[in-house]
């Protein structure tokens, strides 16, 4: 008779699943056991429960499967909850699960014990926790349904240590995913008429392109309609930025003309997409006035702030493919105005050179990743403001990915770096991260060199958490509190890992970079980062 354990990991795999990542506890040793005896899923061992969630956050964007992430108890999950709210801000299909104490032991305020229900209720879309080993077949396939319907998002199973280790009598459930409603073909034709007869249209692309065959779908959909797309907060790789009808993201510190321009626009079609704060740019736009068509498959996200002249629960992508078929030719005078906001977005994408005696302007070294990246790149950040040159200032032309956190939690990027370099051990994946946030998580980098994946960990080393110190410039000038690092040699740091290690203090050593970076095998660069380059102009002297 199988165990509890191995029944959800038999569920797991029949749903597609190959791919596991944990820190091993003692409260789950009954699944780590399970997992041994099954070949089809790859455990990836990781060295902190943040590390092991953001590797399976990273994991399902670029799978379109739920990330499966294992921690024990009470402090495991609390290190594990970082990705749990990643994977609610970027609408991420996650399934979280945590070794609990002994069913005797539940509700008694014992050893590491936490009321799960309570702690991710805010969070996860749904908590769950067994009493009794037959609820298992029923509790995992709830967890996926619920990770993967509607809107995605993390779920949370919590599962007692002995529950796990006994027989299970009840047989496995298949999964059942409640799709979106399907438009009705009046709906779709009111639409289709709206759309014919837009002059300034706008189409908002968010979460819900993020999926297999999501992009091509969009900008199939995109050029029969000739439709300028915008990409919601930190999604550029869902359409081409080299495309003529791309018109940029919405995201932090957008220039006053591309928003200006935007809400020019005589109907925004926002679809698949929660019209979240920065996407909205501070809840601005879409203006007041503006026609609004919003599209998302949870009815809970619609007309809750924007009124909309319509309001669908659906799925983005089966609307769109019933438009398809009405798409006519598009009206003349939409060609200015799509040329005028691919000429808006492009005009801010350009990188001033210049010269800094405290180290090299990373923005300089963005924009030589982006002339190395090959076509199928994936780049992953980390938070801080190394990475905004990455946003606006290169194009990302699918089927390279950028993989950054919504959520703008710091310690994503190298252990997604990690995961997508185990998922695509064939191409070329760049992590770069700050010093602020190396520290955190950049030990993972470790299972991508034991793993002998080719993953480059790229280092911005300018001894600040800088995206802090700029606002406490703006808010309180000279004033320097809390904001200063004292960091390691960080060359010598990433040289224990056993990889080469390129060091980088000037525009003179860009050709080592370029070479590292389209070099074989995992390695390291170190830039030693200028700080006065991103400070208000005020401060950069003091620097």
């Amino acid at each position: 008779m199988p165990t509890a354990a191995e029944r959800l990991i038999d569920f797991l795999a029949a749903q597609g699943i190959d791919r596991a990542f944990c820190v091993p506890g003692e409260s789950y040793i009954a699944l780590l056991d399970a997992l041994h005896a099954h070949e089809g899923i790859d455990l990836v061992t990781c060295r902190s429960e943040g590390g092991a969630g953001f590797m399976a956050v990273a994991d399902a964007k670029m799978t379109g499967r739920p990330g499966v992430v294992l921690v024990s108890r009470g402090p495991g999950a609390c290190n594990a909850s970082i990705a749990v709210h990643t994977a609610e801000q970027d609408a991420v299909p996650l399934i979280l699960l945590v070794g609990q104490v002994e069913k005797r032991d539940l509700r008694r305020n014992a050893f590491q014990e936490i009321d799960y229900g309570r702690m991710f209720g805010g969070i996860a879309k749904w908590v769950g926790e067994a009493t009794e080993p037959n609820q298992i077949p029923e509790l995992i396939g709830r967890a996926y349904a619920m990770a993967m319907q509607g809107v995605p998002g993390p779920v949370v199973l919590s599962l007692p240590e002995d529950v796990l280790a006994e027989a299970c009598t009840a047989p496995a459930l298949p999964a059942t995913i409640v799709a979106p409603a399907i438009p009705a073909p009046a709906e779709v034709a009111r639409l289709a008429a709206m759309l014919r007869a837009a002059e300034r249209p706008i189409l908002l692309a968010g979460h819900a392109f993020d999926r297999p065959g999501g992009r091509a779908a969009l900008q199939a959909f995109a050029e029969a309609w000739q439709l300028p797309v915008a990409v919601s907060f930190r999604r550029q790789d869902l359409f081409p930025n080299d495309h003529a009808l791309y018109a940029g993201d919405l995201g932090l510190r957008n220039p006053d003309q591309q928003r200006a321009a935007f809400a020019e626009s005589d109907l925004v079609l926002a679809l698949g997409t929660r019209l979240t704060d920065i996407t909205t740019q501070g809840w601005t736009w879409p203006a007041e006035g503006q026609r609004l068509v919003h599209v998302c498959a949870e009815p809970r996200f619609l007309g809750w702030l924007f009124p909309a002249e319509m309001a669908l629960a659906a799925d983005a992508l089966a609307l769109i493919e019933a438009l398809a078929a009405e798409a006519p030719a598009a009206p003349a005078a939409r060609e200015g105005w799509n040329a005028r906001l691919r000429a808006i977005h492009f005009a801010d994408t350009g990188i001033r050179p210049g010269q800094h005696n405290d180290g090299v302007a990373f923005a300089e070294v963005a924009r030589l990743v982006g002339e190395v990246a090959t076509a199928d790149a994936i780049v992953t950040l980390d938070a801080g403001t190394f990475g905004a040159p990455f946003y606006r200032k290169l194009p990302w032309v699918p089927p390279q990915r950028l993989l950054a956190p919504v959520s703008g939690a710091m310690g994503f990027g190298v252990p997604a770096g990690v995961a997508a370099a185990l998922r695509y051990p064939d191409r070329q994946v760049i992590a770069a991260v700050g010093d602020g946030g190396a520290l955190m998580t950049a030990g993972e980098f470790a299972v991508a060199v034991a793993r002998g994946v080719p993953l480059k960990l790229l280092l911005s080393d300018n001894g600040a958490y800088a995206s802090i110190r700029i606002h406490q410039e703006r808010a309180h000038p000279g004033r320097v509190s809390g904001t200063s690092l004292a960091n390691p040699d960080f060359v010598a740091w990433c040289g224990s890992f056993g990889v080469p290690v390129t060091r980088v203090d000037s525009n003179a050593d860009f050709p080592a970079l370029a070479a590292a970076l389209a070099a074989p095998g995992p390695a390291a660069i170190v830039v030693r980062t200028s700080l006065a380059a991103v400070l208000p102009v005020a401060a950069q002297a003091a620097e």
